[in-house]
């Protein structure tokens, strides 16, 4: 599914230009949950975001479903990004103005589903993620592990091939990590390829393969058994 060979990344100021990624090259199977992990400031977020689309690259090519999207421009990485990819960060970033139903739905809203679709989608991932009770409440009359319940159907409402998460339990005690954890694992046995971004050793051992970085290299790849 994902295919990144020889990827680089620079970030520039006037006098200083840092190789934040340098010749990234590894592969993510249709289905893997993969863990990416270092110490801050290895390059582990700045590499979720280029495969996110949100970001582009300096160098080196990146496949999507055996396409270099590399070279994409914006209008077409948001095209794609809003079609095949879902999500999830440390922070919930959910929009407070908004009620859960209303912040699980507004991918749909950006994707232009009819809304007799949208309902029953909402509804569906709302009872899957068991926060279907807490459908009219806001964002701050939440606990931590119902905003990370809401941001994770938030994004897989759209039914995305890939999710992305960044340090998703990050802001969650232990029982609301392990929660979240095991929400994405059954999505990953469902069939959703995940990748994510942890400190947490405990995180990194729900995946399948971990993948560790150091100074915006890959140094070890360990497939877990």
């Amino acid at each position: 599914m994902i295919k990144i060979q020889q990827l680089e990344k620079l970030y520039r100021t006037e006098e200083i230009e840092t190789l934040v990624l340098n010749k990234i090259s590894f592969e993510v199977k249709e289905g893997e949950f993969v863990a990416v992990m270092g110490p801050s400031g290895c390059g582990k977020s700045t590499l979720l975001n280029i495969i996110g689309l949100l970001d582009d690259c300096d160098g080196g090519s990146f496949f999507f479903n055996n396409i270099d999207v590399s070279k994409y421009n914006e209008r077409k990485r948001s095209a794609l990004r809003k079609k095949n990819i879902g999500f999830v960060f440390q922070s919930f970033n959910l929009i407070d103005e908004l009620t859960v139903y209303e912040n699980v739905e507004l991918p749909l809203i950006y994707t232009k589903v009819k809304a007799s679709e949208r309902k029953e989608r909402v509804e569906e991932v709302l009872q899957q993620m068991q926060i279907m009770h807490r459908r009219n409440h806001f964002p701050q009359q939440l606990s931590g592990g119902q905003q990370q319940r809401v941001a994770v159907a938030r994004a897989v409402v759209n039914k995305p091939k890939l999710i992305l998460a960044d340090e998703p339990t990050g802001n969650l005690d232990s029982n609301n990590g392990n929660e979240v954890m095991q929400l994405l694992t059954e999505l990953n046995q469902a069939g959703t390829t995940v990748i994510m971004v942890t400190h947490s050793e405990h995180d990194a051992h729900f995946s399948h393969k971990i993948i560790r970085m150091l100074d915006g290299q890959i140094v070890t790849e360990n497939i877990l058994l």
